[in-house]
């Protein structure tokens, strides 16, 4: 009875010096890629569906990309930076997990960083998120227009002929977002910086568009629940997606 009893005691000092267990989160980095004319810092395209991860994913900060942004369209410095701080934020921590974003020249820049973004650092990259991309590419399964639908899957962006556009094996982490009409990423149905063009940052569909896939395949290898207890049978997963249930392949594509 005294031999019981001391280990009790010993085991609520313990309790008692120890503390609450604190939960790790993980770092989940959002690369933020402005467009053309945009002063440095988080591109207007994107200030409404970041707020809305930040609120439901933990653990997000945002990364501006240093470059110019200026009228001569050469992103290459864009390119680089976005490179270089996702090398750097891996050395320092393996465990992140990124997004990559992009707005008109800023999504250039970041298609054109893409086929340099190997190994640990394009599994750590969860989804990449390009609106207005003047490199978008006809056909591609990640083609989808202001609303989620395929009005612009097969147009070609304004500078289509200049790069090589996304890479196949970027396709199923990657929605490229091209309004119809937009005259960088549309040239079918549309010419040059026009209002389609700029309508992005206040386009509702656009911006739940980028939270939902965002959200979708920042969580998508989370187990959830609690910590102990309760039933621990697996369950099947299904699909998170919202309102937007044709995207339900691309999440199933990372399973």
């Amino acid at each position: 009875m005294q031999f019981t009893a001391t280990l009790l005691t010993l085991g609520m000092a313990l309790s008692a010096t120890a503390g609450p267990i604190e939960r790790v989160v993980k770092e989940k980095p959002i690369i933020n890629t402005r467009g053309t004319g945009e002063t440095q810092g988080e591109s207007t395209g994107f200030r409404t569906m970041n707020s809305n991860i930040r609120s439901e994913v933990s653990g997000g900060s945002i990364y501006n990309t240093v470059y110019a942004a200026g009228a001569s369209q050469n992103s290459a410095a864009g390119t680089r930076d976005i490179i270089a701080r996702i090398t750097s934020e891996l050395r320092s921590n393996p465990n992140r997990c990124f997004v990559l974003e992009g707005y008109s020249q800023g999504a250039a820049a970041t298609t054109n960083a893409l086929p340099d973004i190997t190994g640990a650092a394009f599994d750590a990259v969860k989804a990449v998120f390009l609106i207005g991309n003047p490199l978008h590419q006809s056909g591609l399964a990640c083609n989808v227009d202001q609303n989620g639908g395929t009005t612009t899957r097969n147009v070609r962006g304004i500078s289509a002929g200049l790069g090589a556009g996304i890479p196949s094996n970027w396709i199923s982490k990657t929605l490229d977002v091209c309004n119809f009409g937009d005259g960088v990423c549309d040239t079918t149905n549309g010419r040059g910086i026009n209002a389609a063009h700029l309508a992005y940052p206040r386009l509702s569909s656009v911006q739940n568009l980028g939270t939902d896939f965002v959200v979708a395949a920042l969580e998508s290898g989370s187990t959830g629940g609690g910590v102990g207890g309760g039933d621990t049978t697996p369950q099947p997963a299904e699909c998170p997606y919202k309102i937007y249930t044709y995207l339900c392949p691309y999440w199933e594509a990372r399973q």
